[in-house]
This record gives structure tokens, C-alpha cells and sequence, in this order.
């Protein structure tokens, strides 16, 4: 979950039609609106986001049907949102949701500062400044807040008293990279994250390693920290580590690999690990492609965050490609993508939030997007 540097970025407007013909059958209506999507950038339209736009016309056109299966989670009536936007905003990530509080939190690792978006008025204020160039967030079982942090390279809990607890800032005598994205077993409370170093590869995020090296301090790789503060390497077979999530059961791990951000030979793929006992992984094998044919053309960006639903569908932010393809990828539980929201920007993270986790929230590049589905959020953040 980080900016990913030297890749060849287009530039990205998302597109609607207003003229819809609101007598054709569901199936092909939805096909059309998909069809106009993806004609879009040759028409030049560009949706306007703005507080003065005009209102959206049903079906939203960028909430894209690919496969059948995708119907039941597409609410007909119901827009795609920009629910907060700075220019001085640079670069939001790691968003999760607070049940309780009623809130979302995310990053915005360059400010190295932390922002929140209240739900009851939609007002938006600084949450933590300093953040430690803070990426991932998330919250456990008890309500307290995980944080993942790229200029101190460590995973830390914020206590209810206002404290700080350093779950893990180093691995077999060596400092992490810079931990990237977090989530939390629910039968143990162990914390699960990643570490593909991105915040120590550049003075943008974090703080630079001076040994010139795609590896900063240590191999890129999974980790897992259990209640006793014990550090146990899970996965070191992939490229770079970035979003993670469990499924539904939490008998599968899935990991975004952006390892192609600095291994030539790396594949933009998304992978996936059985858990064996709920302590290790094992099998390891790519669970969905990030390519995607965008206007005759085989395209592939990264997937970034991810999260799953309670039936198993795999929600990805997408993104480094351009119109037609930057936004949220949503692949059944089979690897197959059958749905696109599509974002004027590049989207870093997602999270599924509100009272019935049915709301998607999304962090992309300067602003935070919202959309209403019919699927619910497999997890509490």
C-alpha cells in the first residue's frame, strides 16, 4: 500500500453518459453502461466530481458489470461519492473503519499525518500529527487502532490511555523494511503484515536506507506477531508484500504483490496462502492476474489494498494504468474479475465501512471516494 515509483502513469479521468435508455432490459442496459465507460476516453466526457456537479445519473456507468456474477452487488440506484478532496492532500492510503466511533481513518504517508472522516457530518479533521509516515491502519477485536509505520519501520497499537505499544520493530536482530499493511485473527488476536520496504526506499515516505538496495534491511516478506509478542516469519516467497487480507473463514491469506515496482521479473498478481492451524501458510500460488484488455490493449497496473466480502469476493484497488481501469477490481472467490469501479485517479486502498459494512470506501491519490454496495465487509475493518 504505497506509491509505486518509475511506472508509466497515463493520464486518468473516469468517464459517464447521461443519456441512458432507461426501457432496455437489466442485463443489457448494465452491458451498455459498461460499453459507454469504456468509450468514454475516445468522447473526451469527464465526470465531474466537483461540489457543483450535476446529479448522477442511475445506473452509475462506472460501477462495471464483467460478469453476471457481479449483478447482485451493484445497487442501481446509487452513485459513486468524492466524500473528501485536498490538493494538499498527497498521497491517501490505509483506510479502515471505526464501528464505535462511527469513522474513517486514513493516512497520508507524505504529510506523515493522519485524517478522519466523521460519518454523522462528513467533517474531516487531522487525527494524528505526527504518524510516523504512518501507511496501513486497521483496528482489533477491542477497538484499538494498529498502525503501520514507514519512517520508524515498525507495527504499533494506540492504547486507550493514549499510549503507544511497538508490536514489532525488528526481525531475527535486523529492522523491518517498513511495515506496509496489517490485519488481525479474531480467534487469537494475532497480527498479520507486510513488509516490502517501499517507505525505505525513498525520503518521500519515510526514512531512506543508505545501502542502495530494492531490500533495505531484510528480504521482503510476511510476518505474523501473536498476543505474546512473539515474531513468526510466515511467507518470504513473493516479490514485495503490500495489501493483505483473510477470507471470509480465515482459511486463506491473500497478498498484493507490487514486487514489479523493482523486480523486472516480478508478475502484478494478487496471491494466495491456505492457513494451516491459524499460525502458518502454506501453498502459496497466484490467486488473480491484474491484467485487463482496456480499449483492444492487454493492460496491467497493481493491485494495492485489499479486502474481502462475506461471500468470498476479493475487492482490490487498482491502479498505474489509466481511464478504464484505475479503481476497485472485484474477483470472485475463483480468481476471475467480475466487476470495475472506476475512479479518476489512481486508488490506493480500500475498506468496506458503516453500520451494515455495506458502504466501500476508497483512498485515491488526493481525494477519498465512497460507493454503497450489496456486499458486506468479511471483517470489521
Amino acid at each position: 500500500m504505497s506509491s509505486i515509483r518509475n511506472q508509466s502513469v497515463f493520464a486518468s479521468s473516469s468517464k459517464s453518459d447521461n443519456s441512458q435508455n432507461l426501457n432496455l432490459p437489466r442485463r443489457t442496459f448494465l452491458s451498455g453502461a459498461a460499453a459507454l465507460v469504456a468509450g468514454a476516453a475516445t468522447c473526451g466526457w469527464a465526470r465531474d466530481y466537483g461540489p457543483n456537479a450535476p446529479p448522477q445519473r442511475y445506473p452509475d456507468p462506472d460501477i462495471v458489470v464483467l460478469d453476471e456474477r457481479f449483478n447482485k452487488y451493484k445497487l442501481g440506484n446509487t452513485p459513486i461519492r468524492r466524500i473528501y478532496h485536498s490538493k494538499d492532500m498527497l498521497w491517501a492510503e490505509g483506510p479502515a473503519w471505526n464501528g464505535v466511533g462511527r469513522y474513517l481513518l486514513w493516512s497520508d504517508i507524505p504529510n506523515n499525518v493522519q485524517l478522519r472522516w466523521l460519518e454523522d457530518d462528513g467533517h474531516v479533521s487531522t487525527f494524528r500529527h505526527p504518524s510516523g509516515n504512518s501507511n496501513g491502519n486497521t483496528f482489533d477485536y477491542q477497538g484499538r487502532q494498529i498502525s503501520c509505520e514507514h519512517g520508524n519501520r515498525r507495527v504499533v497499537r494506540y492504547e486507550y490511555n493514549g499510549s503507544v505499544t511497538v508490536i514489532a520493530d525488528r526481525f531475527n536482530g535486523k529492522e523491518f523494511n517498513a511495515p506496509n499493511d496489517a490485519v488481525v485473527h479474531p480467534a487469537d488476536g494475532a497480527i498479520w503484515f507486510t513488509d516490502p520496504g517501499y517507505g525505505s526506499l525513498m525520503h518521500y515516505e519515510g526514512q531512506k536506507a543508505d545501502n542502495k538496495s530494492v531490500q533495505p534491511h531484510q528480504k521482503e516478506a510476511i510476518y505474523r506477531v501473536d498476543a505474546s509478542g512473539q515474531i513468526t516469519q510466515v511467507a518470504d516467497d513473493i516479490y514485495k508484500p503490500n495489501g493483505l487480507c483473510f477470507s471470509p473463514d480465515y482459511k486463506r491469506l491473500y497478498v498484493a504483490d507490487t514486487g514489479a515496482s523493482h523486480y523486472p521479473e516480478a508478475d502484478k498478481v494478487i496471491r494466495v496462502w491456505d492457513v494451516v492451524g491459524g499460525t502458518r501458510l502454506a501453498n502459496g500460488r497466484v490467486f488473480a492476474s491484474m491484467e485487463l484488455e482496456v480499449e483492444g490493449e492487454t493492460q496491467a497496473g497493481f493491485a494495492d489494498g485489499i479486502r474481502c466480502d462475506t461471500d468470498g469476493n476479493v475487492w482490490a484497488s487498482a491502479g498505474w494504468v489509466g481511464d478504464g481501469y484505475d479503481g476497485v477490481h472485484v474477483f470472485a472467490p475463483d480468481g476471475v474479475r467480475i466487476g470495475q469501479i472506476l475512479l479518476p485517479e489512481i486508488c490506493s486502498n480500500v475498506c468496506f465501512g458503516g453500520r451494515k459494512r455495506n458502504r466501500l470506501f476508497m483512498t485515491a491519490s488526493q481525494s477519498v471516494y465512497a460507493v454503497y454496495v450489496e456486499a458486506q465487509g468479511a471483517h470489521i475493518s
